[in-house]
């Protein structure tokens, strides 16, 4: 006879290897915020709140803060308005199209970052095909490289299948019968998309866009490549207290507030958009 500790004991494993990988870093980098710095031996034991006083009270990285914030809404947004009519498009493609299609839009899953980051400095730089194209229709060179566009754009390259694939995925459970049956009825186009596809979509949307704003809050190799030394984000100014300023606790410190704020907008956000599908189903 099964007992009811039978669950509990399955799922043993798995939550020691999340405890592992994730809860265990979690807790050595908490700790780690509140050691003592010192500019001569680094990282001492004790008890301080010192990083986090010097975050809070430096404008600096409230500006930091601010900048990755923006930069990874818009990058959610501009895949929202890009990536939503590419799923619902590929959705209604027939074989061979149809995979063909989706491998295009994985393929940039299977170069690493770094390679994509610099392919796009090659062409947003001074002498890239981009600047050549606005200097062939008479536009000039245009400073792109180590610019908020030029990470903005990177970004959406790479976050879009991130929001494509959960669209697309939500769509599947559509029949498109039901929307040949809304205009048999006379209902206009507008009125199947707003009334039949969008309610359908909206949970591939929810889910495409936490990843998105997560995955472009917390990149590193782009912003780090294409914004530069002058264009800071959050995970490039952790990157430098842990690696060149051999600063730990504050590293830590930035890292754990990142993760906060990043919780905070995605349960908000999650909770205001769920709450609004409720309600619009019923």
């Amino acid at each position: 006879m099964k007992s009811r500790w039978t669950p509990y004991l399955l799922s043993l494993p798995s939550l020691a290897l999340f405890s592992l990988m994730v809860l265990l870093p979690l807790v050595l980098t908490a700790l780690l915020s509140f050691q003592v710095y010192d500019a001569e031996r680094g990282a001492q034991g004790g008890f301080t709140l010192a990083a986090y006083a010097h975050v809070l009270g430096d404008s600096y990285y409230y500006e930091i803060f601010f900048r990755t914030g923006w930069i990874a809404a818009l990058t959610t947004l501009i895949c929202v308005l890009v990536g939503a009519p590419e799923a619902y498009i590929l959705s209604r493609m027939a074989s061979p199209w149809r995979s063909i299609f989706l491998l295009v839009i994985l393929a940039p899953l299977l170069v690493s970052v770094v390679v994509r980051a610099f392919g796009w400095s090659l062409l947003l730089g001074p002498n890239g095909i981009v600047n050549q194209v606005f200097e062939w229709l008479g536009i000039g060179r245009v400073r792109m490289l180590y610019t908020p566009t030029a990470v903005v754009v990177a970004l959406v390259h790479v976050m879009l299948p991130f929001m494509v694939i959960p669209v697309w995925t939500s769509l599947q459970k559509l029949d498109p019968m039901v929307e040949n049956a809304a205009l048999s009825l006379n209902a206009s186009q507008f009125t199947v998309m707003r009334r039949i596809v969008l309610p359908q979509i909206t949970p591939g949307v929810l889910s495409g866009s936490l990843i998105v704003f997560g995955l472009s809050a917390s990149a590193l190799a782009i912003p780090g490549l294409l914004g530069g030394r002058r264009l800071k984000m959050v995970a490039t100014v952790i990157y430098d207290e842990y690696l060149h300023e051999l600063n730990w606790p504050l590293g830590a410190a930035v890292a754990l507030a990142l993760l906060l704020i990043n919780l905070a907008v995605m349960l908000s956000y999650n909770a205001v958009l769920e709450g609004a599908y409720k309600k619009r189903m019923g």
